[in-house]
This record gives structure tokens, sequence and C-alpha cells, in this order.
């Protein structure tokens, strides 16, 4: 079966760098696009970046011009890396996976890692 396996999560100061990874294994397909998505406490899941297998991203307007997405295709793994981190960064980081179902493309499912936290201290 499918599976994202997250790493890189963990506790930094206000101003601090992570970089985050994301392995899907289990998929006989690549995947479609790949991203992060972000919940802080008694808050709802927020979309973070995306990254298409075209190398088209997108981000929240929040962590625009300090978090870089990227994405290897041969190993099925994407990546985000954090600078200029801000206590507001605070929170579970998801990683998601949009696989293709059979050849044709057209049923496409989502998939979900099992998230790591990251904590900025202020």
């Amino acid at each position: 079966q499918v599976q994202l396996v997250e790493s890189g999560g963990g506790l930094v100061q206000d101003g601090g760098s992570l970089k985050l990874s994301c392995a899907v294994s289990g998929s006989p397909f690549r995947p479609r696009s790949m991203g992060w998505y972000r919940q802080a406490p008694g808050k709802q899941r927020d979309l973070v970046a995306t990254i298409s297998s075209g190398y088209t991203t997108t981000y929240a307007d929040s962590v625009k011009g300090r978090f870089t997405i990227s994405r290897d295709l041969a190993k099925n793994t994407v990546y985000l890396q954090m600078n200029s981190l801000k206590p507001e960064d605070t929170g579970a980081y998801y990683c998601n996976a949009k696989i293709p179902q059979d050849l044709s493309s057209s049923n496409i499912n989502d998939y979900w890692g099992q998230g790591t936290q990251v904590t900025v201290s202020s």
C-alpha cells in the first residue's frame, strides 16, 4: 500500500531554519503533485506549499519568500526548506501526494503522511 513517511521536524528558535522531507513508497505511479499542509492547535489544516510533476509551485501568502518547496521525481520525495521561521509557523506539518490509480491518470487519489511537528520558540 502507498505510504508517505515524513521527517525533519523539530524545535528551533525564532529566525531559525528546518528542512522537511517526505518520501512516497508502495506506489507504481508517480505522484501528480505533492505538497505540505500545516495545522496549528485549535485551527484547521491549511495549505503551505505545493509542487506539481512539472515543478509548478504554489505558496501560502504567509510563507512566501521564506519557504521553498522542491521535489525529486526519481525518489518520489518532496522537501520543504523553511527559513526565517516564526513562532506562528508552529504546528504539525502533513505531507500530501496526489497519485494516479491507473495508466489513464484519470483517477487520482489523495494520500497523507503521519505529520511531523515543527515548534518555533519566541
